[in-house]
């Protein structure tokens, strides 16, 4: 077995990947990007599509074209690559860490580091989580392996195509479906409103008269070798309306029904996950429960924007240098989810060093306010024009906002939305 020494070894070779080892090779760092596919850019790559890049290159650009930004960094660096390799354990002990791989290229490889970055991204959730009933024929694909077929591969899956889920991923689809001569029929969403960012129902479906049906499900699939049809229930207070059931022929069903944080690395390494995200519980530091462990990126909480990703990924590199020097926070205070809130990340916060909150609410609302208090007390609010689960909200703290906060060992941060 080949062993190899780096300070900070990074799995996962996407926008999170990326930046957080950027960040820790910027603070001296030697590390190592261990990725399974054959190239650096995780799920970029085979989005095509524009909107990504104007909050971290403050331009508008496609997924390949922001994560050549990030390859043409990785390869002006002295940082370390190695493609086509997949991590299959990893142990941490206090003398440090051990991440074993294996790759046809490099056969078994046991990396020794201080540190590692959990940064693998997530998947999709297919037909076997939502459990739609009916016959098992082709024809039913997951909206991101659909994108992959169209984009890189150059094949089409289907003609006459209908859409289970409202989620980015699906409503990019079915635009794209559309520019390849398919007909897109619907998209079924089970929510009484989108799950995907406004600004691609307006570009996705409403630009090109798709319709979309709120509050309704895929009852049941159709088909002996390919799918012919499948039906469509609408609810009514959450309980499906079978007399008002019908029918929509097609041949082939994309799934975008949410992603899933790809955490069976962390499970293994015995990190402690969110019941509520499905990541890693972490603290203000991105640090997982087990010390040198850290998270970011998709592998942690879902995000909507890969600027976000970017963006949290470089605080953690920033973090693991500060870990690795000694640095770490001496007061922290737990952070909960109150009212409308599903989650907030990261589960700590630093008042000696105040950063950002990332959180997703559970309400639909117009002129909201998201309030943060400490210990029952208002210490920052902020009004929000409109709020909905399918868009994550950042909060960014200032010195004057942590000014006079004064917390103690069981003081807890609270997060709402009102």
């Amino acid at each position: 077995m080949k062993e190899l020494e780096y300070d900070v070894v990074v799995i996962g070779g996407g926008a999170a990947g990326m930046a957080a080892a950027l960040e820790c090779r910027k603070n001296g760092l030697q590390t190592v990007i261990v990725e399974r596919e054959e190239h650096l850019g995780g799920i970029l790559l085979q989005c095509i599509h524009n909107g990504f890049g104007l909050q971290e290159f403050r331009q508008e650009l496609t997924g390949p074209e922001f994560a050549e930004e990030f390859i043409r960094q990785i390869r002006d660096s002295d940082i370390s690559v190695l493609l086509g390799t997949t991590v299959i354990d990893l142990v941490s002990d206090a003398t440090g860490k051990e991440v074993f791989c294996y790759s046809p290229e490099y056969g078994l490889v046991k990396f020794n580091a201080r540190a590692v970055v959990l940064a693998m991204g997530c998947r999709e959730r297919n037909r076997g989580n939502i459990r739609i009933p009916g016959t098992r024929p082709a024809g039913v694909y997951t909206a991101g392996l659909a994108q992959r077929l169209v984009n890189i591969e150059g094949y089409i899956p289907g003609k006459d195509v209908v859409v289970v889920g409202s989620g980015d991923i699906g409503l990019i689809m079915a635009r794209r479906m559309t520019w390849v001569g398919s007909k897109v029929h619907a998209v079924i969403e089970i929510q009484p409103y989108p799950s995907g960012l406004t600004r691609n129902i307006v570009q996705c479906l409403n630009d090109f008269e798709i319709p979309l049906y709120l509050s309704h499900v895929v009852s049941r699939i159709e088909g002996k070798e390919r799918v012919e049809k499948v039906e469509v229930t609408p609810l009514v207070n959450g309980i499906p309306d079978a007399d008002k059931a019908f029918e929509i022929p097609c041949d082939t069903l994309l799934l975008s029904v949410g992603l899933i944080p790809e955490n069976e690395l962390s499970k293994k390494a015995g990190i402690e996950l969110s019941p509520q995200t499905g990541g890693a519980l972490v603290d203000s530091t991105m640090m997982t429960s087990v010390p040198g462990i850290f998270s970011c990126g998709n592998v942690l909480h879902v995000h909507d924007l890969v600027d976000y990703v970017a963006e949290e990924a470089r605080r953690t590199g920033s973090y693991v240098a500060s870990y690795l020097k000694g640095k770490q926070p001496q007061r922290q205070v737990r952070i909960k989810a109150g009212a409308n809130v599903k989650y907030v990340n990261p589960g700590m916060f630093n008042p000696d060093k105040p950063d950002k909150l990332y959180l997703r609410t559970l309400i639909v609302k117009n002129n909201a306010r998201l309030e943060v208090k400490l210990d029952n007390r208002v210490v920052k609010s902020v009004k929000k024009n409109h709020v909905q689960p399918s868009e994550m909200i950042s909060v960014k703290f200032s010195a004057r906002d942590v000014a006079d906060m004064q917390p103690t060992s069981d003081s807890v941060m609270e997060v709402s939305v009102q």
